[in-house]
């Protein structure tokens, strides 16, 4: 029996303290992602047995240290119980507090804190507190995708492989969002390259070689039978008997296959490349100030301009906030009859003429590159060539009549070449022989002058 009682006093007495000091459970329902824009409800759920004294909601930042008051309920001084759903107040004493957020924003992103006290039955000055907490993962699709050609503008290599990179920068999306590359419709297969050793990953990609040998390049191959004998049995007619350069790379069966050095034409050589091009994946993720991500990921390949040219490039952004892909195009073209304009359209002795590409027949991707030159001769100010879509000649002299102007628009894909002729015309602002000639005259007249009057005072002294 003394054992029993034992037992039963620390049942008692723990009966006791919560007669006391009453019981206080609060928790917050879980919420699912939202998205920034969107209404958001806040449901703090809490059960009591005694008189309740405040709920205060608090938005939490910068890791805890720092809570911000976003709502508080004081019932020592309000009898609105509008924000408080209570279900059985007599009996189990079941309440739920909500806070409405209409317009979610990024910045609304972390932890929030539903904290609740009731009074203490020993003593109306103090009161019991406990609190929950709930994140609030917002989330923010991508604002904006673009799609440029990385180290641009760039010249077209004839004589050498080039690699090629693309860049797709995806702004404004929270979490990051997951980038992928399309060419022609179909899926890129990438080989992922580490960010922190980009040169080791380049070492390892395929690169092709050039031609070694001009048995292989048959690019523009001419071959002219009209300089072969009938009887196919000889050497060419203009050609010398001394050996040539291609005898001893060039193994030839017959002597008619024989190709003489001044018919195989090298300027736009064929390259070899795999049948499958390598193309290089990486990517980084800048945090901005606002809370999003900036994604840039890049494709790196060995650009072949007769298949590259037309080519159809995707890039594709996935993100939980979207209910489709979302993505961007671009169509790699070479630069394709440049439209020149100069202005004024009649050029007069003196004008300063501005001649400008304008636009090409059809959509250049990457931008291209500009060089101005002039034909059998310098610019007017002396340098041999001018970069940029805008020519500008000051002044221009009479000698400049009938000149020639070769704009070179050019980009990895491919080069072009329009020609503008400058015709100018006499001004009749400007009299005749007040240009470089009226001076030069004009000196050799004030030397003959001078001369003249020298021999005037020598015959004056005799």
């Amino acid at each position: 029996m003394r054992k029993k009682t034992a037992l039963r006093r620390p049942l008692l007495l723990l009966c006791l303290v919560d007669l006391a000091l009453g019981y206080l459970t609060v928790n917050i329902e879980p919420i699912p992602p939202v998205v920034a824009g969107d209404a958001v409800t806040l449901k703090c759920n809490f059960k009591t047995d005694r008189r309740l004294r405040e709920i205060v909601w608090y938005k939490v930042t910068d890791g805890g240290t720092i809570k911000q008051k976003i709502f508080t309920y004081d019932a020592l001084f309000s009898t609105n119980y509008t924000h408080i759903d209570e279900y059985q107040k007599s009996e189990d004493l079941v309440y739920q507090s909500t806070v409405r957020i209409p317009e979610v924003r990024i910045l609304d992103n972390g932890p929030f804190e539903c904290h609740v006290g009731i009074y203490d039955r020993t003593n109306r000055k103090k009161f019991l507190e406990a609190y929950g907490r709930v994140f609030l993962n917002v989330m923010a699709p991508p604002s904006s995708i673009s799609v440029i050609a990385a180290e641009t503008p760039a010249a077209f290599s004839r004589y050498e492989a080039q690699n090629f990179t693309l860049v797709c920068i995806v702004s404004g999306g929270k979490p990051a969002p997951t980038v992928y590359f399309k060419r022609d419709g179909e899926l890129v297969e990438v080989h992922h390259v580490s960010q922190t050793s980009p040169d080791e990953n380049e070492k390892k990609g395929r690169i092709p070689q050039s031609l070694i040998s001009r048995d292989m390049d048959d690019t523009k191959l001419q071959r002219s039978l009209s300089l072969l004998d009938f009887e196919g049995r000889g050497r060419m007619l203009t050609e010398r008997p001394s050996p040539s350069i291609t005898d001893s790379t060039i193994a030839a069966t017959t002597a008619a296959e024989r190709i003489p050095e001044t018919v195989i034409s090298r300027e736009f050589p064929r390259w070899i490349y795999p049948s499958d091009p390598a193309y290089l994946f990486r990517h980084t993720q800048i945090p901005v100030s606002d809370g999003t991500v900036e994604v840039r990921a890049m494709i790196t390949w060995t650009l072949n301009p007769e298949l590259d040219n037309n080519a159809l490039f995707s890039c594709e952004v996935k993100h939980p906030a979207l209910t489709m892909p979302m993505q961007s195009e671009v169509i790699l073209a070479a630069p394709r009859g440049p439209q020149i304009n100069m202005s004024p359209t009649r050029v007069q002795v003196g004008d300063t003429v501005k001649i400008a590409v304008v636009g090409f027949q059809n959509e250049v991707f990457p931008e291209p590159l500009f060089t101005w030159t002039r034909v059998g001769g310098r610019l007017l100010d002396g340098s041999v060539e001018h970069d940029g879509k805008l020519l500008v000649l000051e002044r221009v002299p009479a000698e400049l009549n009938g000149s020639m102007y070769r704009c070179t628009s050019e980009n990895p894909l491919g080069s072009t070449d329009t020609h503008a002729r400058l015709i100018i015309f006499e001004n009749p602002n400007i009299p005749k022989g007040t240009d470089d000639k009226s001076g030069a005259s004009s000196c050799s007249h004030s030397a003959r002058l001078s001369l003249a009057m020298i021999l005037a005072v020598t015959l004056d002294l005799t």
